[in-house]
């Protein structure tokens, strides 16, 4: 029985680096998308929406299917539908494929993540402790090594197409391999489960407005840290992207211990802690915006946010009437919305004011989850 959990925790932890490794491949080549296509910045940033908006789309949809066929099957059939659509976002001809391929693999992504979770929540209840955090810490790992992967492949002049037929070919591969070891699961058909998507009860809600702040501030983090350090820090050459490093080693690195930390103290004062990391972190940038300090805010904003998505979506998953997936699902929603939130947030506010000004409102978020963990037991 040992041996069989253990093969299953390494199956699905091996999805969710597969997961981070397809959708950061994606990242790595966006420069590159944009020159074949001739977009500006303002098209590449209308085309970029199409993908969020398929993930969104596909919410009740892989509720649903995972409710009828069961996550594993949902898993095996989306993880390698994924890398496939991967591929041809390097062959399309035009902006228009582009548009539709690009939220289709969105919706491609979300089939993985609610199916993946899934998996993940039924692992946590095998082991009796919290894993969840490890395993995600998995899919940021990914993201540095799909990095290193994209500057091989930019170096060596491989065009986008080349680069994801190779990141194809390592999906497939692994994926087959560890397909036979996820977890078996039948499909739910009582009415708590019908796998559609639903408001949520009060406990739900409170995990997906925990989940929505937490993702305001990646969504800021991802695509406003290079800015605030060139603009804010007055960084120069290679330290521009320094700020995003700290985040991103930090979010990574921490999810290896945050288990630990919930199973010792709790969700509770695991949420109020990383909170607070939040709000200090980004206040302390704010406050001191020099290189130093500011790199050591950024620290802290990583390490903070790196538990709570995780953490959240376990609970989810292990405390409701719902069936996991669709309880996943809608918080996930309420999550994502967050992410889409929070870039143009951060616009939008420094438009009228400053980046700091900014940055400051992202730390109420830091403190708004410190205030809702108070709502959990």
């Amino acid at each position: 029985m040992t041996s069989n959990k253990s093969r299953s925790r390494w199956a699905i932890s091996c999805m969710f680096f597969l997961h981070g490794l397809c959708f950061s491949s994606w990242g790595s080549r966006i420069p590159a998308i944009q020159d074949m296509h001739s977009l500006t910045e303002a098209e590449l940033g209308t085309l970029l929406l199409t993908l969020p908006i398929g993930s969104i789309l596909s919410m009740a949809l892989a509720a649903a299917f995972v409710s009828r066929f069961g996550s594993k099957k949902v898993l095996f059939g989306a993880i390698l539908l994924y890398p496939t659509l991967l591929v041809t976002l390097g062959l399309a001809q035009s902006v228009w494929q582009l548009s539709i391929l690009l939220m289709l693999f969105g919706l491609a992504s979300n089939l993985v993540n609610i199916s993946l979770n899934t998996q993940a929540v039924e692992i946590e209840t095998i082991y009796q402790r919290s894993i969840m955090a490890s395993m995600h810490g998995l899919w940021s790992l990914a993201g540095f090594v799909a990095a290193f992967v994209g500057a091989f492949m930019i170096e060596g002049n491989y065009v986008p197409y080349q680069h994801f037929l190779f990141i194809f070919a390592v999906i497939v591969i692994m994926a087959l391999i560890a397909s036979s070891n996820l977890l078996p699961d039948q499909p739910k058909k009582s009415a708590a489960s019908t796998g559609l998507f639903k408001l949520p009860e009060k406990s739900l809600l409170i995990l997906g407005v925990i989940c929505f702040l937490s993702m305001i501030c990646e969504g800021a983090m991802f695509d406003w840290s290079g800015i605030y350090f060139k603009k804010v820090v007055n960084a120069e050459g290679g330290w521009v992207g320094a700020g995003y490093v700290a985040f991103m080693s930090t979010m990574a690195g921490t999810r290896f211990v945050a288990d630990g930390f919930r199973e010792k103290f709790g969700m509770k004062k695991t949420l109020l802690v990383s909170g607070c990391l939040i709000a200090t972190g980004l206040m302390m940038a704010v406050i001191f915006p020099y290189l130093v300090p500011s790199l050591i805010g950024f620290l802290l904003v990583g390490s903070g946010v790196s538990a709570v998505v995780p953490m959240v979506l376990s609970e989810a998953g292990k405390t409701t009437p719902l069936s996991p997936s669709s309880a996943i699902a809608s918080v996930s929603t309420i999550g994502f919305f967050g992410f889409l939130l929070g870039p143009p947030l951060i616009g939008w506010v420094a438009g009228v004011s400053s980046l700091r000004i900014s940055f400051t409102l992202i730390a109420l978020m830091g403190l708004l989850i410190a205030v809702l963990s108070r709502k959990r037991s």
